[in-house]
């Protein structure tokens, strides 16, 4: 199959990439980067090198492909975060659209059947619809949990103040997942058959918050490390002062809000709460401990 990988060489593109060339797979993948070229060509992919902004680029990629692995970038900017990624997501849909791809499988994320609560995944709400209403295209929405590399951003608190925590309760439980277990499903989405519009759900394993804590407290040798519930807007602030810009800050307190009144996690619940990825948190907290004393 000719596959269409976007993502660069990220965190989830990558191990993806991998999967497909192994498996025998004619596989392009998209970046901005030039200096990824040399990278991309030693996995055995083809190249393209151009913005995701730009219709005319993508549409000239996505000829004669089978299939498309389509993923926003998280941070479209510092500023209309959210516009700019429907946008992204409208380029893609309107490629493939104009080349008649028959197979589409979306990144998106717990939480996107909302349209509010969520922070920035209310872009991929937007995303999923335009993507439901291609014609003649089967896509997955591969809805994926909390990525645990998000973690990493928490090393200066703990460093700084002693604490981890977020604008939820110790008690409230999320869906988490590492990407190589998305790649995985990702793969076996992209050269599946099925027809019309289907969600999957990807997640790795499902911890309290206070997990979060102990686990981490404990590889990095702090076992009494404590989780600490902070405001709406203590974490905005907090944000602010990490350096975060004040609209990706606000997103993300709104998206801490939607998982404490459990607005992100209520469709996976209603979906089973299905756990496919084989990554768990005490797998993840060997590197976490190891990008914490690094």
């Amino acid at each position: 199959m000719k596959i269409i990988i976007t993502g660069s060489l990220g965190n989830v593109a990558k191990p993806l990439t991998q999967q497909l060339v192994a498996e025998g797979h004619d596989i392009t993948v998209i970046s901005s980067n030039g200096s990824k070229v040399s990278e991309i060509e030693s996995i055995g992919a083809k190249a393209a090198i151009g913005s995701i902004t730009d219709l005319d680029f993508l549409t000239a990629t996505f000829e004669g492909a089978d299939a498309v692995f389509a993923m926003t970038p998280p941070n479209m900017g510092g500023v209309h975060i959210v516009e700019n990624t429907v946008n992204a997501g409208k380029n893609y849909a309107e490629a493939a659209q104009r080349n008649q791809v028959k197979r589409l499988v979306m990144l998106s994320s717990i939480g996107a059947e909302s349209p509010v609560e969520n922070g920035p995944i209310k872009g991929l709400h937007h995303i999923e619809k335009l993507y439901n209403d291609l014609e003649n295209t089967s896509v997955t929405l591969l809805r994926a949990g909390y990525f645990y590399f998000n973690f990493f951003n928490d090393i200066p608190l703990i460093k700084g103040a002693g604490i981890i925590g977020g604008n939820y309760s110790e008690n409230v439980s999320i869906p988490l997942v590492h990407p190589n277990d998305i790649a995985k499903a990702a793969a076996e989405e992209l050269v599946k058959s099925p027809v019309g519009k289907n969600i999957r759900y990807m997640v790795s394993d499902v911890r309290k918050a206070s997990d979060f804590a102990g686990t981490f407290g404990a590889a990095i040798g702090k076992p009494e490390l404590p989780w600490v519930e902070f405001s709406d807007e203590d974490s905005l602030n907090g944000m602010l002062q990490a350096g975060l810009p004040q609209e990706m800050a606000e997103l993300y307190t709104e998206m801490g809000r939607g998982i404490r009144t459990g607005v992100v996690q209520k469709d996976f619940a209603e979906h089973g709460s299905v756990v496919d990825g084989s990554v768990k948190l005490e797998d993840f907290a060997k590197y976490f401990s190891a990008q914490f004393n690094s």
